[in-house]
């Protein structure tokens, strides 16, 4: 492919993509460029057929590189990148949302697509560039792919849209809003919001699509320059036969099914079914296999049983197929016709609900939702500052103070797999979830805790996502998070007409396990009573038009405010007291100049703090300290001891001081850690003493004042002051020698205080 150059200003900005330069030995291959932010696309297939399947093997893959932003990995043991960031799995489903549709679902050799940065600005965003070089790498090879798709992103800022905003005005901007573009349908959305109107949203993708039109069309620019030779497309498989002969075996057998609401009911009523429609066409198969053998001679044998036993498997895996298409179908029609789902629920019925809060003794918060079978439990853990999570990735490194985990273990669906570190869909769930009530959380200058959620999917029938949203509200109320508003969440599907699918369609409210494998669309919206926080959609159709995308939002509107009308009723607002095994914080500014002291050399005075008091303490640059600890006392001690750090005495305070120095003229007291004074033999007794020995002990605490600071700094200290007495007169011993430096102490031997250091005593 020879090297070509192709240019296109959109909104402002100049996007650069250059074909037949690099990885020239993938199916297709170019680099997208968007300021200084350039991605690597390349589109692969395998040359053979991946034999034992009946899906589309298709891999997306979004490769982050450090050296792209001029960074080395922080770790000092690992140097090079290793699991993909939540962030790289985030986008790598953007990409594949937007294309898997476009594909012939009969293919069976493996499809791969990486996008790799190569060099990133922090200025434009990467993954729009990924998921325009992953859409051009296959229009230009010879993959069939039903392209192209363009993504957009869409902000709003001091209100004006703004397409493919930088990272500087998506701070300020009201909503991030994520779509593909395939002529006039939207193919995949991602969005989140700060509670904005359904109307507001609507808008921003009738911009998205315009933007991501002219995309297209410069995609096809580049395509016919191109002018790839695409491979063909499998044949389509006539299964007119074993159909018909299935039809007849399940007679109405499907409509009785579509009736029941239980899904174990059901589905194990299916699976019967199908394993008597199977056997049936199985036992056929084989009669119809053996009587074709013919005569054969022992030698063969082997070969022709192999040949039997491979046909007998190839109709009963097209049976099995075909099974399963009917029954979809049946279900498809069943709503179209008769307006009416599983068990006879309306397509904008919500399954019934039930919440609770406050189930486990020892968590800071929890919540439990449940819509139909589907049960999610939501936990809520708050922690100190510190406990931020480091995001030390190809970005700049930043903090993340609130956290959402979504597990989804295998027994919430009732089967049996390894336990392994969350896979992309739980990461996907988990990300929805936290975008979702991110807008309404308090901000850290009025709730400085690390929150972290877990949401666990205790049982699953559909719409386990918006289940973990809706829990993650009631665990955050319970947790006495106060969170600006209660935050829920639906999710949408659509049945349309194979024959005439933008004709004739039903949007379904609160998507259910079988209606999201039969049907064409999973559309998840979240929202307080105000509007949108979050939206995540994607289909298996050509795309969604905008009266399908409008319909939806206004029915996913009525069905969000239903639910959360139920969850108030079991938590109104947040708690006014958190729980007593949280930990409490109390946060206070200091002089930067005193972060040094209260930290101490190589951290020694901050450590002796957390190690005698058992707190944990954070100090930020600007001298922000926040405190925390479980026991109100210990907070108290380490508050009080971090003050007196950076607290310069003045004459009049007073402290408790603990002797730790006796002299013949007085003794040394610590008056707060690292900071003495001096009591002079005078100060200590109303009556004439010999010794300070006298009267204290080394370790002693005793009351004392601030009765003068010289002009080095150093502090003189006075008991007698501090307990309301004076001493007496002649109880001052007088200097020796009768003129010259006052001399202190006894047996003819002169006593002078010495020089002092200004930077603490020393003597």
């Amino acid at each position: 492919m020879k090297q070509q150059t192709f240019n296109k200003d959109i909104a402002g900005k100049t996007i650069t993509v250059e074909i037949g330069t690099l990885a020239p030995q993938a199916n297709g291959a170019c680099t997208v460029r968007i300021g200084d932010t350039v991605v690597l696309g390349t589109a692969v297939m395998s040359k053979g057929q991946r034999p034992g399947i009946d899906f589309l093997p298709l891999m997306v893959d979004y490769e982050e590189r450090l050296y792209a932003s001029g960074k080395i990995k922080g770790s000092r043991f690992i140097k090079r990148e290793g699991r993909p960031t939540d962030e790289a799995v985030l986008v790598a489903r953007l990409i594949d949302r937007g294309i898997r549709p476009l594909f012939d679902k009969n293919i069976r050799k493996d499809i791969q697509i990486v996008t790799t940065v190569l060099s990133y600005d922090n200025e434009n965003h990467a993954d729009i560039a990924a998921m325009l070089a992953g859409s051009i790498a296959l229009q230009i090879s010879n993959i069939p792919f039903e392209g192209p798709l363009s993504g957009v992103r869409v902000g709003k800022v001091d209100g004006a849209l703004v397409i493919n905003p930088t990272n500087a005005e998506l701070a300020k901007s009201a909503f991030d809003l994520v779509i593909s573009v395939k002529g006039d349908k939207v193919m995949m959305v991602e969005a989140g919001a700060r509670q904005i109107p359904e109307a507001e949203m609507l808008e921003a993708i009738k911009a998205a699509m315009q933007a991501g039109a002219e995309l297209n069309a410069f995609q096809e620019e580049i395509t016919q320059a191109v002018a790839p030779t695409k491979m063909e497309g499998l044949p389509a498989h006539d299964h007119t036969d074993i159909k018909e002969k299935i039809k007849t075996l399940v007679g109405d057998r499907f409509k009785q099914l579509i009736a029941k609401s239980g899904k174990d009911e059901r589905n194990s009523e299916l699976e019967a079914l199908q394993t008597e429609v199977v056997e049936a066409i199985k036992a056929e198969a084989l009669a119809a296999a053996t009587q074709d053998m013919g005569a054969f001679t022992v030698a063969n044998v082997a070969k022709a049983d192999q040949a039997v036993q491979e046909q007998v498997n190839n109709k009963v895996a097209e049976a099995t197929e075909v099974f399963n298409k009917l029954w979809d179908l049946a279900f498809r029609l069943h709503i179209l016709e008769t307006k009416t789902r599983l068990g006879g629920r309306k397509v904008d019925e919500i399954r019934p609900l039930e919440t609770k809060v406050g189930l486990l003794p020892r968590t800071h918060g929890s919540g439990f939702f449940q819509r139909g079978e589907t049960q999610s439990l939501t936990l809520v853990t708050l922690g100190s500052p510190g406990q931020e999570q480091i995001l030390d990735g190809m970005e700049e490194e930043t903090k993340k103070r609130y956290m959402h985990h979504y597990n989804f273990p295998a027994f919430s669906t009732g089967e049996t797999k390894p336990m392994r570190s969350p896979g992309r869909r739980e990461i996907g769930h988990g990300a929805l979830a936290e975008r979702a009530l991110e807008p309404v959380l308090p901000n850290k200058e009025d709730f400085a805790y690390t929150i972290r959620l877990v949401t666990e999917i205790m049982s699953s029938s559909g719409s386990t996502s918006m289940a973990a949203t809706c829990g993650s509200t009631l665990s955050l109320m319970d947790a006495g998070v106060p969170i600006a508003s209660p935050v829920a969440g639906v999710a949408m599907g659509l049945m349309s007409d194979p024959e005439k699918p933008y004709d004739r369609f039903e949007v379904l409210t609160d998507l259910q396990d079988a209606e999201d494998f039969a049907g064409d669309m999973d559309f998840k919206i979240t929202g307080t009573k105000d509007g949108i926080t979050a939206m995540q959609m994607d289909t298996k159709i050509q795309g969604l038009s905008l009266e399908m995308v409008e319909r939806t939002l206004t029915q996913a509107h009525t069905g969000r405010l239903f639910i959360l009308e139920h969850m108030l009723t079991t938590i109104a607002e947040p708690r006014k007291e958190m729980s007593k095994h949280a930990p409490r914080l109390e946060s206070f500014k200091i002089d930067t100049e005193k972060i040094r002291v209260v930290i101490g050399k190589g951290g020694e005075m901050i450590n002796k703090i957390i190690d005698e008091t058992g707190v944990e303490i954070d100090i930020e640059d600007d001298g922000t300290v926040t405190v925390s600890s479980i026991d109100s006392v210990a907070m108290d001690k380490a508050i009080k001891w971090i003050k007196l750090l950076v607290t310069d005495p003045k004459p009049g305070d007073k402290f408790q001081g603990k002797i730790t120095r006796l002299m013949d003229f007085g003794a040394f007291a610590e008056i707060v850690p690292g900071k003495e004074g001096m009591i002079h033999i005078s100060q200590l007794s109303e009556n004439r003493i010999g010794h300070p020995e006298e009267v204290v002990k080394v370790g002693d605490v005793i009351p004392v004042v601030v009765s003068e600071i010289d002009d080095l700094g150093r502090l003189n200290l006075s008991h007698l002051l501090a307990i309301g007495k004076q001493p007496r007169p002649g109880s001052e011993r007088p200097p020796r020698g009768g003129g010259g430096r006052p001399s202190f102490g006894g047996g003819g031997r002169g006593r002078d205080r010495g020089p002092r250091r200004s930077n603490g005593p020393r003597y």
